[in-house]
């Protein structure tokens, strides 16, 4: 191994034992002085402890060395004057219609990332268990991922045209509170927890890169006004569709009732 790479390795895991320690101490202070009671199996949770400390080291450390840059590369890649504009003038304003590549790439990215979070198999999973498989797993996941999608789509179209933040924040709010009231009240609380889910270890590192990439090649924008954000949207959007598809299925279930005739017809 390169005297570098294990440099690198070993500043991440201490970093990383710094910043778990805190939750070490807190989970065995109260269950040996508040609780009382020995752990059950303490050698599996010490390895499952070590496992965390190495997993979450090793990924720390993958964000910084391959997503990040990557996602700035790809950034840099499609706002190309080359890509965006063949032929255009050095230097010449560029229509947002230009930059369509952008808005593919932050769907595409937005989707399959969203698709791979292991926070939201897990709450799909569990949905589907509670619910006695009336949530689909794969339907819930898809239209979390295409909210996800949709949002930073809409996300990467702001910071190309350089409108305000809370115009689109606020807007996409009203529209959610509005669909409180009226989508069943068995997938709202679940359309909330969707949006959260969404903020982890896949989706947001590609996600911020993104959005630091396209405020930092696209003319006239700030990183730090206009490269932040991003997550924002891929928070609120997925509440939206995972209502709008609850809706859907209302709907079509209604429906199909109303088409199926009676026994006594």
């Amino acid at each position: 191994m390169d005297l570098s790479l294990a440099q690198a390795v070993f500043d991440s895991v201490r970093a990383t034992t710094r910043d778990v320690l805190p939750i070490v101490v807190i989970l065995f202070g109260f269950q040996y002085l508040v609780i009382r009671k020995p752990l059950p199996n303490l050698g599996t949770i010490v390895i499952g402890f070590v496992y965390v400390l190495l997993g979450l080291s090793l990924f720390l450390l993958g964000l910084e060395k391959a997503l990040f840059p990557l996602g700035r590369v790809m950034a840099e890649q499609l706002t190309d004057p080359a890509v965006v504009a063949p032929g255009a003038p050095v230097g010449a304003a560029l229509s947002w219609t230009a930059y369509h590549w952008v808005y593919a790439f932050a769907f595409a990215i937005g989707f399959s990332t969203t698709i791979a979070e292991p926070s939201l198999i897990a709450v799909a999973l569990k949905a589907n268990e509670v619910s006695g498989g009336a949530i689909g797993v794969w339907g819930l996941r898809i239209a979390v991922a295409l909210g996800v999608a949709f949002g930073i789509t809409l996300g990467a179209y702001r910071i190309i045209v350089g409108a305000p933040l809370h115009y689109f924040i606020i807007s996409g709010y009203v529209v959610v509170v509005l669909q409180t009231f009226i989508a069943p009240k068995l997938i709202v609380p679940l359309a909330y927890d969707s949006g959260g889910v969404t903020t982890s270890t896949v989706t947001v590192p590609l996600v911020a890169a993104l959005g630091l990439g396209l405020a930092e090649t696209v003319p006239g924008r700030s990183p730090l006004m206009d490269g932040f954000g991003l997550i924002a949207f891929a928070s609120l959007f997925p509440m939206i569709t995972v209502m709008a598809y609850a809706q859907l299925a209302e709907l079509r279930t209604r429906a199909a009732s109303v088409a199926t005739p009676t026994r006594g017809d």
